[in-house]
């Protein structure tokens, strides 16, 4: 008998539908996988059959053939365990339902539980996006399927629970997704930015850079408060947006990063690598192409701390993301596009022994020393970070119990979801759906940050004096742009000019050491 059941696979974060069709023959008993399998998918024989046995079936003992369709797609992974089993069994005549709009997705054990696996978000979506009604998948991950909209989700944990519930009526109640949950999550187990002592110029800095999405560098001697800013950008960022929120659990769900019990990801994601890690890590790859840090960030922030000390390879694959706000990664195998979309935030210590500058500890560093250190970073990519600022040493009354209180998160947020919401009004003029200052193209960074004649003296003699590149100036046109939207103008002023001219401290200090 030939029976067909549905299921699915993932390519990158793209789900598509997959044809298990089964063949069940009284021949001489074989099993065979036919349809692009890899070794994880040639090996579940014995799962299957195992997984029927201790759940009361009789594995038939005949000449069985699987074919995955489409047959030109490779088929990774365990997810297809469930519904080869299911397709044996009902080619069988074990079990009687109709399944046309039914789609099955998980991984056996040898005593008939279903595990979890990766990528059922993306999966759901591609079942929904072919008309599929009804998903069946791991308990544990019945509450990141639910979120797709338009078909059932049953979290089902056994092979008998799910034939009883296909079988003998013992329904499986479907899984419903709480949009109650996502909003109570956003800003939960987030740093607040008022924890920090002193630093007002920095957490200006910060402001503006989360206002308009720029890039940040931040650079000071060690013990500062570098890292602690940085971990708390995500509390002063706008609140993500349910498609974003959408976009960015498709990659996590892609990789396996969703916890059990969890839905969606509800906050803005802060990854920050280790300096020892390698391009591939950096970008995503490998022989199953994986997403990499650039697009776990996504719609969040990526902090390198002590920048110098990643490898050029490695910090110079940033440039594409950068730019493009995604990445394509070629491989012999094919090549995939993943979102990269997000805000690059750097820590560095201004040279080998973290003191050159420092207003009580003497540098220990020879000037070449220092040219040294800091030719570690390249030029193209300080181009492509809008706020370079330095992170002085802090003085005993920034720490002291008397300090004035520093603001917290929370209104320091309302004031950049105000920012952004002129610049995405703006952006609504021209029929563009951008987000943030820190998209605009040439042609719009004309259109929207006209300079009078007292901005063109301070941008002329800022160009002139610190050798601004092309690139830069555009930089510190958006960033300008930025700060006149915090002010609430529609026009930019040259003291907007100016204050962004001084969040350039790479073009304007270290050019003289």
């Amino acid at each position: 008998m030939l029976m067909t059941v549905y299921s699915a696979g993932t390519e990158g974060i793209d789900g598509y539908i997959i044809k298990v069709e089964c063949s069940v023959m009284k021949r001489f008993p074989a099993y065979n996988v036919v349809g692009l399998p890899d070794n994880a998918v040639k090996e579940s024989k014995e799962r299957i059959r195992s997984a029927a046995e201790h759940s009361g079936f009789r594995f038939p003992d005949d000449e069985i053939l699987i074919n995955l369709a489409p047959a030109d797609k490779k088929k990774t992974g365990t997810s297809l365990d469930l519904p080869i089993l299911v397709g044996i069994l009902t080619a069988g005549g074990l079990i009687r339902a109709e399944l046309k709009d039914s789609c099955f997705i998980g991984e056996l054990s040898l005593s008939g539980e279903i595990r979890a696996v990766r990528g059922v978000l993306c999966m759901c979506i591609a079942a929904k996006n072919s008309g599929i009604k009804k998903v069946f998948v791991p308990k544990d991950n019945a509450h990141e399927a639910s979120v797709v909209d338009g078909i059932e989700v049953y979290g089902v944990s056994s092979v008998d629970e799910l034939v009883d519930h296909l079988t003998c009526g013992k329904m499986i109640s479907p899984t419903v997704f709480e949009r109650a949950d996502f909003i109570a999550g956003t800003y939960s187990q987030i740093p607040d930015l008022s924890d920090v002592k002193g630093q007002l110029f920095v957490k200006r800095a910060l402001e503006i850079a989360a206002a308009g999405g720029h890039n940040i560098l931040m650079i000071g001697p060690p013990g500062t408060g570098k890292s602690m800013l940085a971990k708390r950008l995500p509390g002063i960022l706008p609140p993500l947006t349910f498609d974003e929120a959408l976009e960015t659990t498709k990659i996590y769900s892609s990789v396996g990063l969703i916890p059990a019990g969890k839905s969606i990801v509800t906050r803005r994601p802060f990854r920050s690598p280790h300096h020892t890690m390698s391009p591939v890590s950096l970008t995503g790859g490998g022989s199953v192409i994986k997403p990499g840090e650039v697009s776990l960030a996504n719609n969040g922030v990526l902090f390198l701390d002590e920048l110098p000390e990643f490898g050029k390879s490695v910090t110079e694959t940033l440039r594409q993301p950068l730019e493009d706000r995604k990445i394509t990664i070629t491989r012999a195998s094919g090549h995939l596009t993943f979102p990269s979309n997000f805000m690059l935030v750097c820590a560095m210590n201004p040279c080998k022994c973290g003191y050159y500058g420092h207003p009580k500890i003497k540098c220990t560093c020879r000037p070449e020393e220092i040219r040294k250190y800091m030719s570690r970073i390249s030029g193209p990519l300080l181009d492509r970070i809008d706020i370079q600022i330095e992170v002085p040493a802090l003085d005993f009354d920034d720490l002291s119990m008397t300090a004035v209180p520093s603001e917290d998160s929370k209104t320091v947020r309302d004031r950049v979801v105000a920012a952004r919401e002129l610049a995405q009004n703006r952006f609504k003029s021209i029929g563009k759906n951008s987000k943030c200052n820190a998209e605009l193209d040439t042609t719009e960074i004309r259109r929207f940050c006209e300079l009078d004649d007292a901005c063109r003296d301070v941008m002329r003699m800022a160009y002139d004096k610190f050798g601004i590149s092309a690139r830069g100036y555009d930089r510190i046109l958006r960033l300008a742009r930025t700060i006149a939207d915090l002010d609430g103008n529609e026009r930019i002023s040259a003291d907007n000019i100016a204050e962004a001219v001084q969040y350039r401290t790479l073009d304007r200090k270290y050019k003289e050491v």
